[in-house]
């Protein structure tokens, strides 16, 4: 059994689920959901050997009548591994398993760093130091970089039987690395602060003043014109409309990672960057804050800078920007190459399994 948060989402979390739930062979999985299920997650599975649960569980007055349905499908689907994504699900996971007094392990899957708690809502700080407390009655818990492990065990969560597991990705068909200079630069992610767009926005407005002809875009959900808060922060960091394309939330991704020549990171925290590993899959050098594994999934393949520092980040785009068609090509060639290696889903998906299967 599979208890994520939300699977509506389209996040990190989500995307990584659903690729697993798609590698699966014939064995019976369930998964729940606290609050709800998109038909695209369902679709990004596609394994007719998955039963999905709803509990709708969505609000504080509703999750606890969501955690006593989960109890009662953990008697009724007898799962003998559960695991748990994201922090609201590994203590409800917790509790509910716990309420069921069904013999079962439950893992935690914690998809989060600690770099910045200020970035993230209060829910989920309300949610983490709940982790804390009941961390010890997991069975294990899988983290999805050493960042995130290392500053969870600092913060108080148990050390017992953990491991870092990756995320795994679909790589595309590989396209041959054409010389040319990189021009436009793209963000992936939604909107919120933990993604801290504000700063990409200051440092595109930088780099415009010695590189006018660069081009930004922007994907994920929120990041559209008739968001406000989105027109305010660009505003504000002095970037010209005409020289930032927001795309908002996008379905297929693809296009969008044909569409630039760099990616760029901004967050404040992350655990595994999804889209780090998605954009050097398709050849795309990327730029990004020194945020969880961002720094080491991008390797050679990139440059880390502190997160907050738009003038560091500037810098690092106009060293993307300043490259030879030589030089980019072979930045690009180095991050398919390094996704090959180290990131298939073939690769991740064992690594699941030989973790798990010990408990089942």
């Amino acid at each position: 059994m599979h208890l994520i948060t939300n699977f509506t989402a389209s996040a990190g979390a989500e995307m990584m689920l659903g690729r697993l739930l798609r590698s699966a062979t014939a064995e019976r999985v369930v998964v729940v959901s606290l609050m709800d299920i998109s038909e695209r997650n369902r679709n990004l599975a596609d394994n007719p050997n998955i039963f999905y649960f709803a509990l709708k569980g969505g609000s504080a007055a509703t999750l606890a009548p969501a955690i006593l349905r989960l109890a009662k499908l953990i008697r009724e689907q007898q799962p003998n591994v559960i695991v748990c994504w994201m922090y609201h699900a590994m203590v409800a996971g917790t509790i509910g398993a716990h309420i069921a007094r069904h013999p079962t392990s439950v893992y935690w899957n914690v998809r989060q760093s600690l770099d910045d708690m200020a970035s993230l809502s209060w829910s989920s700080r309300a949610a983490i130091l709940m982790g804390k407390w009941l961390s010890g009655a997991a069975s294990g818990v899988i983290y999805n970089s050493l960042r995130a492990r290392d500053l969870h065990e600092v913060y108080g969560y148990s050390s017992r039987n953990r491991t870092v597991i990756p995320n795994g990705f679909d790589l595309p068909p590989a396209a041959a690395s054409q010389p040319r200079t990189a021009r436009r630069l793209g963000i992936a992610g939604r909107f919120h602060p933990q993604k801290d767009h504000g700063t990409f926005f200051r440092a595109a407005a930088s780099v415009l003043k010695t590189h006018p002809d660069a081009t930004f875009c922007a994907a994920g959900h929120g990041l559209t014109l008739d968001n406000p808060a989105v027109v305010r922060l660009i505003s504000e960091a002095n970037l010209p409309f005409r020289s930032i394309d927001l795309w908002g939330e996008v379905s297929d991704m693809s296009q969008f990672y044909r569409s630039i020549d760099v990616l760029v990171l901004s967050s404040r925290t992350e655990g595994f960057p999804n889209v780090i590993a998605e954009a050097m899959s398709y050849s795309k050098p990327v730029v990004t804050t020194d945020v969880g594994d961002a720094a080491t999934v991008v390797g050679q393949a990139g440059i880390a800078v502190p997160p907050r520092r738009p003038d560091a980040l500037a810098a690092a785009i106009r060293t993307m920007l300043d490259l030879s068609p030589h030089a980019y090509a072979s930045v690009a060639h180095h991050a398919r190459m390094r996704v090959e290696r180290e990131y298939s889903l073939a690769t991740v998906a064992q690594q699941y399994n030989d973790f798990l299967l010990a408990a089942s």
